[in-house]
């Protein structure tokens, strides 16, 4: 029986995946071929979804994109023992946009049947998981520590001395927290681990739980991805029947129990405090701080607060062991870093390379550059909070350090193209509009804040006393930075001083002429 493989993945849905894959089943059957079609993750080239690939004794052949329409022409050309077909790619690891990847964490996304345990094993599953097992709790901690590996929900704290003050935290129960709600703009590659290969974070939060002394684990999914919430569900039943989930680990005597929870389609649940009131029952609103969640957090208890990708590492870490992880990337940002290109870009999808790789690699070599085939203009890294980049800036090296020193943040490694027809006085407008609207209210800085920014833009883009305007501009930026609660208020200034920044000829506007005088 021929294997073909066929992603499940909601931005191949989108495109068609399973009418193509219903078509294919209807001429297998037509013809009395028998076929089992598998089901999978992307691999992350969205620009050649839907993709089907076939196995064959040279390997698995894929062949994209394709149409439900191309299914009879590919039975004609014998695509079921690798015929060659106008869409035929050949072995999909030998693509140089993912050959010259290092994939640690998305190693399987693509390859496995997302809940099927015997196929998660039979590609390198739950090693880690069993090396957690024979090690104490701190050995663990001190692993992750030395593997460097830092938060990449976008803080970039280190992972390790995180889970140090949980583990240390004297307390009759602890969580694992996984926040899923991924907002960013140009962010997909939560979605795409969870519905691609969801077991490799479950074993992820299980090994937390062991380091930290934690029974007890929940995911934080955003509203607006039941694909990835029906994945994970279905992979954790899958998890508790193998006994990788409940009251015995692998046999090991020690439990973990797993739960995931669905947001409500706000912004703000993707920081800590705010998902963590969300989880309780609670209206999410940003809690002060101190008490840290690390102390005093889900339910008054301990808790670990990591990004889907941070947990998503911890089994390669466990397996492979700190220092092989600490090869890849640079300074103090170690390890690969799942980099999602979007925006105006000729071949977006997911790129997962060590830190260090630069935005002009990124999107010229691997993007092709702009889908319209103009100049790119400019680059916003890091979601809608992030720092718009000029053309001249591409150069710049993926590290935290380093997009720190340009005022940037890397945040969940979104790239965001734009050609140049943008304007980014609007863009700069359309930072305060979201954080008017996403802002959760506590706090006056964001909450009017924001507000009364959009409005300055508004009189900045039609011309009215624009120097007086700047002012005020800058100064409630400045106020915006220092005196917001958390990181929404915080960091809306960011985007809106970068565009002021590296591109003030879009704020140079004329004055409109009142009708009157026309």
């Amino acid at each position: 029986m021929t294997r073909i493989f066929i992603s499940q993945d909601a931005a191949s849905v989108a495109v068609g995946a399973s009418r193509v894959a219903r078509a294919i089943a209807d001429i297998a059957l037509q013809q009395g071929v028998t076929i089992d079609i598998v089901r999978t993750g992307s691999r992350g080239l969205f620009w050649l979804e839907p993709l089907v690939e076939v196995e064959t004794p040279e390997g698995r052949i894929a062949y994209g994109p394709l149409q439900p329409s191309d299914a009879a022409s590919l039975f004609k050309a014998g695509f079921l023992a690798g015929g060659n077909h106008p869409t035929r790619l050949g072995r999909m690891d030998e693509l140089p946009y993912l050959a010259r990847q290092q994939r640690l964490v998305f190693a399987r996304c693509g390859l496995t049947d997302p809940v099927s345990i015997a196929d998660y094993k039979a590609h390198g599953g739950f090693k880690g998981l069993a090396r957690a097992l024979d090690c104490s709790a701190q050995e663990i901690v001190d692993q992750v520590k030395l593997s460097g590996l830092r938060g990449r929900g976008g803080a970039g704290f280190p992972t390790g001395i995180k889970w140090d003050t949980v583990l240390h935290a004297e307390a009759s129960q602890k969580y694992i927290v996984c926040n899923a709600d991924e907002g960013d703009s140009g962010t997909f590659a939560d979605r795409m681990l969870m519905e691609g290969d969801p077991l490799t974070l479950i074993e992820g939060m299980i090994i937390a739980g062991l380091a930290v002394g934690a029974t007890k684990g929940f995911i934080y999914i955003r509203s607006e991805y039941p694909h990835a919430f029906r994945t994970m569900n279905a992979a954790i039943e899958a998890a508790t029947r193998a006994g990788y989930l409940g009251a015995s680990v692998m046999g090991s005597g020690r439990s973990f129990d797993l739960e995931t929870r669905l947001g409500a389609g706000a912004y703000i649940c993707g920081e800590e405090t705010s998902l963590l009131e969300s989880l309780e029952g609670k209206r999410g609103v940003v809690r002060a701080k101190p008490p840290l969640p690390a102390i005093h957090g889900l339910f008054g208890k301990p808790t670990v607060v990591n990004n889907v990708l941070s947990l998503a590492s911890l089994p390669w870490i466990m397996e492979h062991g700190a220092e092989a992880y600490a090869d890849y990337g640079m300074g103090r940002s170690r390890g690969t870093l799942p980099v999602q290109l979007a925006g105006n870009v000729k071949r977006g999808g997911l790129i997962e390379l060590a830190f260090g790789v630069t935005l002009r690699e990124l999107i010229e070599e691997f993007g092709g550059g702009t889908l319209t085939g103009r100049p790119v203009k400019a680059v916003q890294v890091g979601g809608p909070l992030g720092a718009y980049f000029p053309a001249h800036m591409l150069d710049i090296p993926m590290d935290y350090e380093s997009f720190a020193a340009e005022k940037g943040l890397i945040g969940h490694g979104g790239i965001v193209v734009f050609d140049d027809m943008v304007d980014l006085s609007h863009q700069a407008r359309f930072a305060f509009e979201f954080c008017a609207a996403e802002s959760c209210g506590k706090c006056t800085p964001c909450r009017v804040g924001a507000v009364r920014g959009v409005e300055v833009m508004d009189r900045i883009i039609a011309g009215v006393e624009p120097e007086k305007n700047f002012e005020v501009l800058e100064d409630l930026c400045r106020l915006m930075t220092d005196a917001s609660l958390c990181a929404m208020g915080g960091l809306t200034p960011v985007p809106v001083m970068s565009a002021l920044t590296h591109f003030p000829e879009d704020f140079d506007k004329q004055p409109r002429i009142p009708a009157a005088a026309e």
